[in-house]
């Protein structure tokens, strides 16, 4: 994350959102100048939504007959792994397209952008003015995603509903292209991107706040400028992939054996065909597999690099996808069939919610462990097969695993459907709209009650 320290008693600069207002300045929003980037995806099912998405805007401009806006794949920009955190590729985008853009505008896969509506939007702002526009979401109380910040009031930080998209005037890109160049920006880990790139261009009360923009939406109304299809893609590819076909490892070791394997069996254990428990000791009750590995109180690398080199054995069965969990994971298996079908297990798919590491020193992706890690059975092959692994038994394995395919060129691919923490630290807004596959950690919470209400009664409709 953009570690900034972040003075909450500076939280009267946002507020609440404040309602638009007509300008009477300068304005521009002709097609021609504007920059829309979809942040599309290296995968291929992934990619072919962006150059879909990306044929629908042009073919809605061309009925316009207005001109047509530059619209760019985010994945075709740039070769580096990093490039979805946005900020390396700014000042790339600011010397192709400084000089002829008014407005960047930054969308998801499966956000529809309405074009007559989104120029008529822009025209209401300024364009020699600094503008940051889109749909205002906030935290409800203090965040270990957000790193806690505005702890003392969450609420007053605005940041931009990616599902709506959000935009950036020209005045404010531009600069924002020569900070990252000037600046010698410290970037560790990249988790939440909207909200980085919020807390960036806030600049601790130096830069603009969010302006929240009705017509940038999430739900088909009157008069949106953007609309939101869904997080759980429609593949069209027929039923979804068999529970027969997916391997899933339960990480444990035996402090932990009474306490949140019974959870595991009590909730979604039930819908896995091939399940099997990794701990540092057997125990017959359960049961659970000693793979010879020490058990660490951190990291767990030695252990996930054992389980791939068993999921490639005849000690398993041969199935397409591996997925990988802790004990304190909650799971809906079903949801998980369905999101596969869109996948192709012959590629190398390293599947889940996204973080980044070092981004802005050449840094690298990587998978979330606790939120799932879905590995096709080629990724594995490749990454066991190119000699990249541990160098120690407890160093944190969903990093290595993402330095290893970042270093043979596997792309992380990212769903926001997984998640690394509880439902409380995400925006209610944001994830009341998702079919959710997956939440990490007991703290503080009842698991099987969480369970229950994110994934349970939801499970006879999402598999109709």
């Amino acid at each position: 994350m953009w570690l900034m320290v972040v003075n909450w008693s500076l939280c009267f600069f946002f507020g609440s959102a404040s309602k638009y207002e007509e300008q009477t300045a300068k304005s521009s929003a002709e097609l021609e100048e504007l920059v829309i980037v979809i942040q599309s995806q290296k995968n291929s099912y992934h990619a072919q939504r962006g150059y879909q998405m990306k044929e629908q805007i042009l073919q809605q401009a061309a009925n316009l007959g207005q001109g047509a806006p530059v619209v760019l794949l985010l994945h075709e920009l740039s070769d580096y792994e990093g490039s979805w955190s946005i900020l390396p590729v700014l000042p790339l985008l600011s010397a192709i397209y400084g000089e002829s853009a008014s407005w960047f505008l930054f969308v998801e896969e499966e956000t529809v952008v309405i074009l007559h509506v989104l120029q008529k939007v822009l025209k209401r702002y300024p364009v020699q003015e600094e503008w940051f526009l889109g749909q205002r979401l906030h935290d409800n109380k203090p965040s270990i995603i957000h790193h806690y910040a505005f702890s003392e009031d969450p609420i007053c930080f605005g940041y931009p509903d990616p599902a709506a998209g959000w935009a950036l005037s020209a005045p404010l890109y531009q600069r924002l292209a020569e900070r990252v160049q000037s600046e010698n920006l410290k970037s560790d880990f990249t988790i939440d991107l909207t909200h980085e790139i919020a807390l960036f261009i806030w600049e601790e009360g130096r830069g603009p706040k969010l302006t929240t923009v009705p017509e940038f939406c999430t739900e088909t109304r009157d008069n949106c400028a953007t609309t939101f299809t869904t997080y759980m893609p429609n593949c069209f590819q027929g039923d979804p992939v068999s529970n027969k076909n997916i391997f899933v490892a339960v990480k444990t070791c035996e402090k932990f054996h009474s306490v949140r394997v019974p959870v595991v069996k009590s909730t979604w254990e039930k819908h896995a065909v091939h399940l099997e428990y990794y701990s540092d000791v057997t125990d017959t009750s359960i049961p659970t597999i000693n793979l010879g590995v020490p058990n660490t109180e951190r990291g767990h690398c030695g252990k996930t690099f054992a389980i791939m080199r068993r999921f490639l054995s005849e000690a398993v069965p041969k199935v397409d996808w591996l997925l990988i969990v802790d004990d304190d994971t909650l799971i809906s298996l079903p949801r998980l069939q369905q999101l596969l079908r869109c996948y192709n297990p012959k590629e190398a798919v390293s599947l889940g919610e996204r973080y980044g590491y070092g981004l802005m020193q050449n840094g690298y992706s990587y998978t979330t462990g606790g939120g799932g890690m879905v590995l096709s059975r080629a990724a594995v092959s490749s990454l066991l097969s190119s000699g990249c692994g541990c160098y120690s038994d407890d160093a944190p394995d969903d990093m290595v695993l993402g330095r290893c395919f970042t270093s043979i060129g596997v792309p992380i691919t990212h769903s926001p459907l997984f998640h690394q923490a509880q439902p409380d630290d995400y925006s209610g807004t944001r994830i009341s709209r998702q079919l959710s596959i997956s939440f990490h950690k007991h703290w503080n919470i009842d698991p099987v009650a969480v369970y229950k209400e994110w994934f349970q009664d939801s499970h006879l409709r999402d598999e109709l």
